[in-house]
């Protein structure tokens, strides 16, 4: 399971500007590198209760409300061999909750979408898929 948690922020005169909530990885592979929150789901896990798991774990919030978004699962996305993704979307408005890296992720925070670092897997496709639904600019 990952996650896209976008904060939807009014910003006066600036209008309205997007951030994505973003984990630094603390392990291999793509170790130091940026992604979106989430991992794998445990032997007996529901999925849902997965992604919460997940994103509590690596940013410390909990309680989004999330919706699945949908599922990705090209070969060669995951170096460590063939891995499908069901991926979920939170959105919130206003200002963007504190969050802390945590489990394995060395940090965590909020990237403009404006200003996005490289991101490891195929991450920022997933994101890209994410904003053209939601028709974010």
């Amino acid at each position: 399971v990952d996650a896209v948690v976008l904060n939807h922020q009014a910003n006066g005169l600036m209008g309205v500007t997007y951030s994505v909530l973003l984990v630094e990885r603390g392990r291999d592979p793509f170790k130091g590198s940026y992604a979106l929150p989430g991992g794998f789901v445990d032997y007996d896990e529901d999925i849902e209760d997965a992604i919460h798991r997940e994103i509590e774990e690596e940013t410390g919030l909990s309680g989004l409300p999330f919706r699945q978004f949908r599922t990705f699962g090209k070969p060669g996305r995951d170096p460590r061999g063939h891995t499908v993704s069901v991926v979920y979307v939170a959105v919130i408005i206003g200002e963007p909750p504190e969050v802390a890296g945590g489990d394995d992720a060395a940090s965590a925070t909020w990237a403009p979408i404006s200003r996005l670092p490289e991101l490891a897997f195929d991450h920022a496709y997933i994101l890209g898929k994410v904003l053209e639904t939601l028709k974010v600019d």
